[in-house]
């Protein structure tokens, strides 16, 4: 029997020339083997995203908010389409209003709600371009971004004022307008006007468009509709271009994918909004559910009480982090050991079965009926009891939690492309999942989508439901791009061999416009209208991705952080304690670890002043010694203000220098990361070991 092959070639490969390397044929999607979906009538902009479904779904519940009465959380309450389409004219000639012209620049800032969407989509009637704000990239991150992006309005949730009023004065240089989403304080209205500028409570802002009527303009496909700020290696964020164009193409994309695997989104879909918009691939899947007239509630921005948002809402579609899932496995598999030794018997021969049967091709609703029923069974009220697909996104998943879900879950688990500059994710560290844990996941599907790059629009790969043999790839190209590899040579990474390995480089619509005020970087990454991921990757056989290799130093923690880490080495290498330091994290890691070559003279004055004996080497061995560096390593984190997720949380010294006898140096001291990995993996395996205990 032949086997199943999921791409189509559309290009020949390429041969070395001219100092340019080699690179392999141009794959597409076997659901785009006749060219890629067409696009939607009518939809030119995101505006017409939204437009349409207002005047197609006018009484459709639109945007949901949990009430709050005498304290309490109750009921979520609704605005329909019509509703919300009224409240965006009035919003969008407010900002008219307050003298912002189509092409301006207005910023949004906060958590999820009702008020950020149509802060948006008064943003996309007008021509704005929308850039979300936010701290997670780091010190001073809201100032660089409204003045680089020259913003001239802001929306910002009630409790985030006071980090817009922290990038006073200097923001004042552009920033004229703050709209709270609830109210301001006299003193906060004082002080912006200090600055020269104005600040509006939520009502206030509507009241200054309402007997206004500003002609909304033009919009084409070509037109930037939002700039999505995400972290360089080094330096300051860079400013994604993302144009309608880019959206609407792939909205047409993943209607097309879900279509040909028979889970169209509806209108009768409800989603629980907790995947931050400032990020692309919230805005997206977003984009996707209003584009089907679906029915948006947001959580109230606290995980802890995440749970029982998703009881009151019960969603039809959700989306996760792999961390979340993978919290649910170790929940599952203590439930299951903790079990009596007939339910233990009972779960593994039902496992074992269905699983056997996936594997041999069955498709997961028809695996194993029986073992659905009677033991896979009750997580579906845990989350609501509606629950039919699941998106995640933001790291890779675990091979062995994926296989596992694929059987307990009853669903499709699809895992998708996950790489460098993607800012999705929910920091999950504080989050209590002990209320799922009591449940076996039931009847859910599951797709775990690729939510890419924010410069491919959150869309690159994703693996196809009821593939076993996916597991541990991302699955074949989305259906409306088309991708290649670039032979890597200095990495030894050949395109054109028998088993094709390089840098996964990516073209089509969806892409990117370019870094805002930032030709020579866009230049770096887009050639010949290719978009160059710095992935390294390796096709399967069935047409399925998989990604091995980083060509630059950053990679992705477990709860979708990403890490320069070139850039954190620098930071602790000014620790006069340290003469090297090699920073490392994974993407099935939460915390990053370390090995130093500490500096002699430093740790034997240190050893002699805190009484500790012995030789260099053994102190290099003393956990007491280990302690001091790794203190002074924090101490100077937090001297410069690095986030949390890029603090060293356990360190190995090494009393050897780091050297080229050992194949840890290039010829011109440079880190051979993936040498250093090998050289040092019992190290780094205890050290987390010893921190997961």
């Amino acid at each position: 029997m032949e086997p199943k092959k999921f791409i189509v070639e559309v290009e020949p490969a390429i041969e070395a020339k001219d100092g340019r390397p080699s690179m392999g044929p141009v794959y597409r999607s076997v659901f785009a083997k006749d060219g890629f979906p067409p696009p939607i009538d009518g939809l030119d902009s995101c505006w017409d995203v939204f437009r349409l479904s207002a005047e197609k779904y006018p009484d459709n519940k639109m945007l949901g908010t949990r009430e709050f009465v005498d304290g309490k959380h109750g009921k979520y309450e609704w605005l329909t389409y019509k509703q919300v389409y009224d409240k965006v004219i009035q919003a969008g000639n407010s900002i008219r209003a307050c003298g912002v012209e189509p092409g301006g620049k207005c910023g949004i800032y906060g958590v999820n709600c009702a008020e950020w969407i149509m802060s948006m989509e008064a943003c996309n009637a007008h021509g704005l371009y929308c850039i979300p704000l936010y701290d997670t990239l780091g010190a001073n991150a809201v100032e660089f971004i409204i003045c680089h992006a020259e913003v001239k309005i802001a929306f910002v949730e009630e409790k985030k004022i006071p980090e817009v009023i922290k990038a006073f004065p200097k923001a004042g240089e552009y920033l004229k307008t703050i709209v709270s989403f609830g109210q301001v304080t006299p003193e906060q209205k004082e002080q912006i006007k200090n600055f020269g500028s104005a600040i509006h409570s939520w009502d206030e802002f509507l009241s200054l468009g309402k007997d206004k009527n500003f002609d909304l303009p033009v919009k084409k496909k070509t037109d930037i509709c939002t700039i999505m700020y995400t972290s360089g290696t080094t330096g300051d964020p860079k400013g994604v271009l993302i144009s309608n164009n880019s959206i609407v193409t792939l909205i047409s994309g993943v209607r097309q994918f879900l279509d040909c695997n028979n889970e169209s989104l509806t209108a009768n879909d409800v989603y629980l909004s907790f995947l931050p918009l400032a990020h692309i691939f919230g805005r997206v899947i977003e984009e996707c559910l209003i584009h089907h007239g679906g029915s948006i509630g947001f959580w109230r921005g606290d995980v802890k009480l995440l749970i029982e948002d998703i009881g009151e809402l019960k969603p039809t579609i959700f989306c996760a982090v792999p961390r979340v899932l993978e919290r649910i496995y170790s929940g599952l598999q203590k439930k299951i050991n903790s079990g009596s030794f007939l339910q233990n018997k009972l779960f593994n021969l039902a496992y074992s079965y269905k699983l056997r049967n996936m594997k041999g091709g069955s498709k997961h609703e028809e695996a194993s009926v029986l073992s659905d029923k009677l033991v896979f069974t009750k997580v579906k009220q845990g989350l609501g009891g509606r629950v039919r697909i699941i998106l995640s996104g933001a790291a890779p998943l675990a091979p062995h939690v994926e296989s596992f879900l694929k059987v307990v879950a009853c669903c499709h688990v699809l895992q998708g492309y996950e790489t460098k500059t993607t800012q999705v994710g929910l920091n999950c560290k504080h989050f209590t999942y002990r209320p799922l844990l009591h449940y076996y996941l039931d009847n859910i599907i599951c797709v775990y989508l690729n939510v890419g790059l924010t410069e491919t629009c959150a869309g690159s790969f994703v693996s196809l439901p009821n593939e076993m043999n996916m597991v541990g790839t991302v699955g074949p190209p989305v259906p409306n791009l088309d991708a290649r590899l670039e032979s890597v040579t200095e990495m030894n990474y050949d395109a054109l061999s028998s088993t094709p390995r390089g840098e996964i480089c990516i073209r089509g619509d969806t892409l990117f416009s370019g870094y805002y005020k930032r030709e020579d970087l866009t230049k770096e990454v887009l050639i010949d209208g290719w978009f160059h991921t710095g992935d390294i990757g390796e096709w399967q056989p069935d047409g399925s991705m998989k990604v091995i290799d980083r060509k630059k130093n950053i990679f992705k923690l477990a709860q979708g952080e990403y890490v320069a880490v070139e850039n954190l080495e620098n930071v602790y290498g000014l620790v006069p304690a340290v003469d090297e330091v090699w920073v490392y994290g994974n993407s099935f890691e939460s915390c990053l670890v370390a090995v130093v070559n500490p500096n002699k003279s430093a740790i034997e004055k240190w050893a002699s002043s805190s009484e500790v004996s012995g030789d260099f080497e053994s102190l290099c061995n003393n956990p007491k010694a280990k302690e001091y560096i790794l203190g002074e390593l924090n101490r100077i984190g937090k001297e410069k203000k690095l986030k949390g997720f890029e603090m060293i949380k356990a360190v190995e010294l090494d009393p050897v220098p780091f050297d080229i006898e050992r194949d840890l140096l290039t010829p011109t001291l440079k880190k051979k990361r993936p040498q250093m990995l090998k050289y040092y993996q019992s190290k780094i395996d205890d050290m987390y070991k010893n921190m997961n205990k």
